[in-house]
C-alpha cells in the first residue's frame, strides 16, 4: 500500500461505503425496529395493529381473527400474536408468555439476531399484540438494492477523484525524475488552477531558472576559458621575446598591458560574482544619484577627452533613491564608459537625469554606430559581444553593462538599451524615495 492513489481510493471507498450502510441501518432501525418511540412509525403501525386484531377477537371471536391474521400476513409477510394480561395465546390457547417478558424488558442491539418482534400491551392491560418478522441474514436486511447501487457508483466517483488528484503528483514525479538525471528541458505543464497545478508550474519555473543558470555558467566557462587563453598566450610570447634580448622594451611593455588585462579581467569577474551574490549582505541606504552622477562624470572627463568627446549633462534636481552606493556607482560609471568607448570622435554623450511619476531616470546617449536590433537584448549578457572582436579592440571584456544590469536589478530598478539614430541610448529607472 505505498501508491497514493490506491490509498485515497481505500479511504474514499470505506468511507462511502460505512456512510451508506450506516444511514441505511438508521433509517430502516428508527423507522422499522425503534418501538421504544411512540411516534416512530413502527410504534404506531403495532398500536394501530392491536386496536384491529381487539376489535376482530371481541367482535368475531377466534375465526375474525384468524382471518385479520391471514391478511397480515399476505400484507406485511409478518406473523401477529394476541394474547391475554397473562400471555395465553387467544388463537391457540398455547402459553405465549415468554413473549410478555421478552417486550418487558429491553434487550441490547436486538439487529444482530435473526428474527425479532415488537410487543404493545392495549392501554387497559388487557391484551398484548407481537408483530413478528423474521429476518433471513443477520445485518443486512435494512440493505436494499438501490444502496448497492449507490455504493458502486459512489465507488467510481472515489476512482475518478483518486485518479484526478494523484495525475499531476505522476507527473510531476517523472518530470523530476528525467530532471535529475539530466533531462533540464523536460517541464510539467500543467493547466490545472488548483493546490497542485500552482506546484506543477512553479517546478516548471524552478526548471526554467536552474537550465537558464546551467547554460549561463557553460557559456560562462567557455567565454572565461577563452577570455583567459588569448592573453596568456601573449604573455608567453612577449616572455620568449624577453629572454631572447630583443626589444626587451617593447617586450615588458606587452608583458604589462597582457598583465592588466588579466588583472582587469579578474576585477571584473569578482564584481559579477559579489552581484550576483546573496543581496541580503548588500548595503541599503538613502543615496543622492543626482550627486553620484556627477562625480561618475567628473572622474570620466580625462578618459573622454582622451577619446576626444565631451560629456553633457542635465539634471533636474535632487533625487534620492535607496541601495548600495558602490554598485549604483559601479552601474552608472560603466555605462558611461561604455558611451565613451564607442563614441566616434568630436561628437557629445548626453546624460540627462529625471524624476517621473516616483523615479529616477538616467538616460546615456552616445553618438556612435549604434547596435543591430537583433543584438540588443543580449547586450547586458556577460561576455557578449555585437562582433566578435569588438569589445577586444577597444579594452573591453564584455563584463561593464552585465556588471551594470545586476547591479540595477539588485536596487530594484531596470535597465535597457535601444537605438536612437544615431547611437545607442542606456535607460536606468531606480525607485525614489523620500530625502532623509
Amino acid at each position: 500500500m505505498n501508491s497514493l492513489f490506491a490509498r485515497l481510493l481505500l479511504w474514499l471507498g470505506c468511507s462511502l461505503i460505512i456512510t451508506v450502510i450506516g444511514s441505511a441501518f438508521i433509517s430502516a432501525w428508527s423507522m422499522t425496529w425503534n418501538d421504544s418511540d411512540r411516534r416512530a412509525p413502527a410504534a404506531r403501525m403495532v398500536q394501530f395493529q392491536l386496536e384491529e386484531a381487539r376489535s376482530a377477537y371481541e367482535t368475531g371471536g377466534r375465526p375474525a381473527l384468524q382471518l385479520f391474521f391471514e391478511m397480515l400476513a399476505q400484507v406485511y409477510d409478518a406473523r401477529g400474536v394476541l394474547t391475554d394480561e397473562t400471555g395465553r395465546d387467544l388463537l391457540t390457547n398455547q402459553d405465549r408468555s415468554d413473549l410478555v417478558r421478552r417486550a418487558r424488558r429491553r434487550v441490547p442491539y436486538p439487529f444482530f439476531r435473526t428474527g425479532d418482534m415488537i410487543g404493545r400491551a392495549a392501554e387497559d392491560g388487557r391484551y398484548w399484540f407481537f408483530f413478528m418478522e423474521p429476518r433471513s441474514r443477520v445485518g443486512t436486511w435494512f440493505l436494499l438494492p438501490e444502496h448497492l447501487f449507490v455504493i458502486a457508483a459512489g465507488i467510481l466517483l472515489c476512482y475518478w477523484l483518486a485518479w484526478h488528484l494523484t495525475s499531476p503528483v505522476r507527473k510531476l514525479h517523472k518530470a523530476v525524475e528525467s530532471f535529475g538525471r539530466g533531462d533540464f528541458s523536460v517541464r510539467v505543464n500543467s493547466t490545472r488552477s488548483d493546490e497542485l497545478g500552482r506546484l506543477a508550474r512553479a517546478f516548471d519555473r524552478m526548471a526554467d531558472r536552474i537550465e537558464m543558470l546551467l547554460t549561463a555558467e557553460r557559456r560562462l566557462l567557455l567565454d572565461i576559458s577563452h577570455e583567459l587563453r588569448s592573453p596568456l598566450a601573449r604573455l608567453g610570447v612577449a616572455i620568449e621575446l624577453a629572454r631572447s634580448g630583443e626589444d626587451l622594451n617593447t617586450s615588458l611593455n606587452r608583458i604589462q598591458k597582457e598583465s592588466d588585462r588579466l588583472n582587469a579581467l579578474v576585477t571584473q569577474l569578482l564584481q559579477v560574482t559579489r552581484a550576483e551574490g546573496d543581496p541580503s549582505f548588500l548595503r541599503r541606504e538613502p543615496v543622492r544619484l543626482d550627486e553620484l552622477v556627477q562625480q561618475v562624470l567628473d572622474d570620466s572627463s580625462i578618459e573622454a577627452a582622451a577619446h576626444g568627446c565631451e560629456l553633457k549633462y542635465d539634471g533636474s534636481g535632487p533625487a534620492t533613491v535607496e541601495g548600495d552606493p558602490e554598485l549604483l556607482r559601479r552601474a552608472v560609471e560603466n555605462v558611461v564608459r561604455n558611451a565613451i568607448r564607442y563614441a566616434p570622435r568630436q561628437t557629445a554623450i548626453e546624460v540627462s537625469l529625471a524624476r517621473q511619476n516616483g523615479k529616477a531616470v538616467l538616460d546615456v546617449r552616445d553618438q556612435g554606430p549604434g547596435v543591430p536590433n537583433e543584438a540588443l537584448p543580449h547586450i547586458f549578457d556577460a561576455f557578449y559581444r555585437v562582433e566578435p572582436d569588438r569589445a577586444r579592440s577597444s579594452g573591453g571584456i564584455g563584463l561593464g553593462l552585465s556588471i551594470a544590469r545586476r547591479a540595477i536589478e539588485l536596487t530594484k530598478g531596470s535597465i535597457r538599451a535601444r537605438n536612437v539614430h544615431p547611437g545607442l541610448e542606456v535607460e536606468i529607472e531606480l525607485p525614489t524615495t523620500a530625502p532623509r
